[in-house]
């Protein structure tokens, strides 16, 4: 009977909600002292049975700048697993956003699509190297880091001197890793914003707002969180791989994008289905696998939380597909694949500045909350909306970043993460970064409109950019 095929995913979906409601794997509800507490039933040695004084020094202050140390100092484990997860984030976005995204516009659009990726990942590197890392992660004002960094000036690797440079963020690993991690994330933010304005921008439009944007809104925003000096790191503001930084700043730009470049010819008169799900899905599971790197390998090192940062991606990503699929299944009487990886990837997104900072129980939640809330955005919100979001940039990537943030505040536990953090404060964090990106996105698209205009030529358009822009297709 109809209503038995669906009511199967809302029963399905019920029962593992409750089945993860309970204590984490591994949680005891009376947990041991923390090291370095005292233990009341060992007796306290009386002073007379002492042992001789013993003179100690006191422990070498934290690092609060980048620094010169032994090469002795540096973790072998750590520096394996950092180098492996900076190439698992650059999959991330080649190939991995490029075929997630070409799959799901048309075929005479595909190259175009990838074109983004690829030519974003160029373009990103380069102004990483030159200018970024020195502007986001070095210490001089709460808004701005300084010039130290310029062109890599100043990190060093001296082999016979046995001596390399350290981030003060990551000190057991090369300070070269530490940069090169960094800036996958500095490649794949602005990437996800051209899925917002896919089908429709012209490439020379598309290279100078990457360049803009990635100077004039991402390394300040970067900075601000990720830098412990910043203003909102200073402020309490939690954000552990990017649900700000990346997903928050990216989604409000992508909207911004969107509205102002208005929508495809044809949009919402003629059917604009994808050209090749089965690229979509390839895509999305290289986002999946590659999300480990990018929220485990936050952690800076191979450590205890970064296996807990891999645990809770996993089920969180797990829960809002099936969330997804079961408000599709149950709206729509089908669920479809689209479906079913959309809500993978916003539990993804979700989960991401909560990685290091919550528990199983918090996974469930933000899980299940990302994926009704991104379901809403990519659907109802878009339609009420009536902007042309191509490929849902705002309605999964904001959404979820903005869900992710905010429940941060609920679930963070100091067990985990070290730190308390509040709704109000992961508020104030999200506030700040919707008008900053949003405002800053629309006055680089004006500029960038009166340099070379923003859009091809609607003969341009209805051929298809593959041809029009590359001079290629897609047999």
């Amino acid at each position: 009977m109809k209503i038995h095929s669906l009511s199967t995913p809302f029963i399905l979906f019920s029962l593992l909600f409750c089945l993860g409601s309970g204590p984490a794997f591994g949680q005891n509800s009376n947990p041991a002292p923390v090291s370095g507490t005292a233990d009341i039933s060992t007796p306290a040695v009386p002073l007379a049975q002492a042992g001789p004084a013993v003179t100690t020094s006191l422990p070498p202050a934290p690092m609060t700048t980048p620094t010169l140390v032994n090469a002795a100092t540096i973790s072998a484990g750590d520096t394996a697993w950092m180098l492996t997860s900076t190439a698992l984030v650059l999959l991330m976005t080649i190939p991995g956003l490029a075929l997630f995204y070409a799959g799901m516009v048309r075929k005479k659009n595909a190259l175009a699509t990838v074109a983004h990726s690829v030519a974003t990942t160029c373009i990103v590197t380069i102004i990483w190297v030159v200018l970024g890392y020195s502007l986001v992660f070095t210490p001089a004002t709460p808004y701005l880091g300084s010039l130290d960094r310029l062109l890599l000036h100043g990190m060093v690797f001296l082999k016979d001197a046995g001596q390399l440079t350290v981030h003060h963020v990551a000190p057991t690993i090369p300070e070269s890793v530490f940069m090169m991690f960094q800036m996958t994330f500095a490649i794949i933010t602005p990437a996800l914003i051209t899925g917002a304005f896919a089908e429709r921008m012209k490439f020379s439009a598309f290279l100078l707002f990457i360049t803009l944007w990635s100077l004039i809104v991402y390394v300040p925003v970067a900075h601000w969180v990720w830098e412990p000096t910043g203003w909102l790191a200073a402020r309490g503001v939690l954000d552990f791989a990017g649900g700000t930084v990346v997903h928050i700043n990216a989604g409000v730009s992508g909207l911004v994008a969107a509205m102002i470049i208005g929508r495809r010819s044809g949009f919402g008169k003629e059917p604009m289905p994808p050209h090749n799900l089965i690229l979509t899905v390839i895509g999305a599971a290289l986002l999946w696998v590659g999300w480990f790197g990018f929220n485990a390998g936050s952690a800076g090192a191979a450590d205890g939380r970064a296996g807990y940062a891999m645990l809770v991606t996993q089920l969180a990503a797990a829960v809002s597909a099936l969330a997804w699929m079961c408000v599709e299944w149950l709206r729509r009487g089908k669920p479809s694949v689209l479906g079913i990886v959309s809500g993978a990837v916003a539990g993804l997104v979700a989960i991401t500045p909560a990685s290091g900072f919550v528990d199983v129980t918090g996974a469930f939640v933000i899980g299940a909350v990302a994926g009704v809330a991104c379901y809403w955005g990519a659907t109802s919100l878009k339609a009420m909306g009536g902007y042309d979001d191509s490929l849902d940039v705002f309605g999964v990537h904001a959404i979820g970043g903005i869900v992710g943030a905010l429940l941060t505040g609920v679930f963070a536990l100091k067990s985990i993460g070290g730190v308390e953090s509040s709704l109000s404060n992961q508020a104030f964090g999200v506030a700040v970064t919707v008008v900053y990106s949003g405002v800053m996105t629309a006055v680089i698209l004006f500029i960038v409109r009166l340099l070379t205009g923003l859009r091809v030529k609607p003969e341009q358009e209805r051929e298809g950019l593959d041809l029009e822009l590359h001079g290629e297709h897609v047999l």
